[in-house]
């Protein structure tokens, strides 16, 4: 099948891959799309898993409020650049995850780092721990994919590290 440019700028336009990356993925399947698709998202995990050891110096601190004001959460997410924390896409990503937590109310970034003391204080079981931890909790807009699914995709599409630091959630009365 030939891959025309319109295939390749439609696919570009829903995964946010590169250019080549979505011919090569194309050309690769025929030219059918869902397997074009599933091809990037490996190549996207690939490339994450690579970047998962660089340095994030940059970023930005995103503040959400809900309730009137009653409930609220602020999230450090860091990247490598400040280029890429400019994009909307990270800010984005920043939003969807303070709205996570405000919604979700996790107590530890991800299971890695569950202090030893409370898990041991609170006699909690890898279950409890993957519940309470923000990056393996289902996306509250899309309960098929995690939160770490979503930061990977957008490391993917970035092409750097990106990864949340530290949250904290505030509710009135607690």
């Amino acid at each position: 099948m030939e891959i025309t440019a319109g295939m390749v700028k439609a696919l570009r336009e829903e995964t946010g891959a590169g250019i080549m990356d979505c011919k090569r993925a194309l050309s690769d399947t025929d030219g059918d799309v869902p397997k074009a698709k599933a091809i990037l998202r490996e190549r996207g995990l690939a490339s994450a898993a690579k970047k998962g050891s660089r340095e994030t110096g940059q970023g930005l601190v995103e503040v959400y409020m809900h309730g009137g004001g009653r409930i609220g959460a602020m999230v450090e997410l860091n990247c490598e650049t400040d280029f890429v924390a400019r994009t909307d896409e990270f800010k984005s990503l920043a939003r969807d995850i303070a709205m996570q937590i405000v919604a979700m109310s996790p107590r530890f970034v991800s299971p890695e780092t569950a202090p030893a003391s409370i898990v041991e204080a609170e006699n909690l079981s890898e279950e409890d721990i993957k519940a309470a931890s923000l990056t393996s909790q289902a996306y509250f807009r899309d309960g098929s994919r995690t939160i770490g699914q979503l930061i990977i995709e957008v490391i993917a599409k970035a092409g750097e590290n990106v990864r949340v630091r530290r949250f904290e959630r505030f509710e009135l009365g607690r």
